[in-house]
């Protein structure tokens, strides 16, 4: 399973990126360390979709907090960028694909990203893995 986070980045072109506790979606939760990240700077704090593709070089749970009965489950996560995206992909780009039954890549990230435009880290199809593979 491959994986993708939306979150604010302040710095597109880093080499590696620590994202600490991020909310965690659609099996985001199993995310761990080797595995495929495709890193997507928030356009609600100033960027513009996809970034890079990265490798996960640790990961952590966030312990819940005893007095919450409700918790979205959180992690914290180090990556290494291992490129970095030749064309753009963003809400702009996503947001026709609406038919949440269609089965495409473009509609899983639209539904998973921006339905709740919240920052997350969600786990994505194979198919979804590969078709992101071809931004870079």
């Amino acid at each position: 399973m491959a994986f993708a986070i939306k979150t604010g980045i302040s710095e597109p072109r880093a080499n590696a990126f620590i994202f600490t506790a991020q909310k965690t979606m659609y099996g985001g939760k199993l995310i761990a360390a080797g595995d495929i990240v495709f890193v997507f700077a928030s356009e609600n704090e100033g960027g513009n979709g996809l970034i890079a593709r990265a490798v996960v070089t640790s990961a952590e749970p966030v312990p819940r907090k005893p007095d919450i009965a409700r918790q979205t489950p959180r992690v914290s996560i180090a990556v290494r960028r291992v490129a970095l995206a030749k064309r753009p992909l963003g809400r702009d780009e996503l947001k026709r694909f609406k038919d949440w039954d269609d089965g495409r890549p473009e509609t899983e990230l639209n539904f998973k990203f921006y339905r709740q435009a919240t920052n997350k880290i969600v786990g994505i199809m194979d198919e979804t893995a590969a078709f992101l593979d071809r931004f870079f």
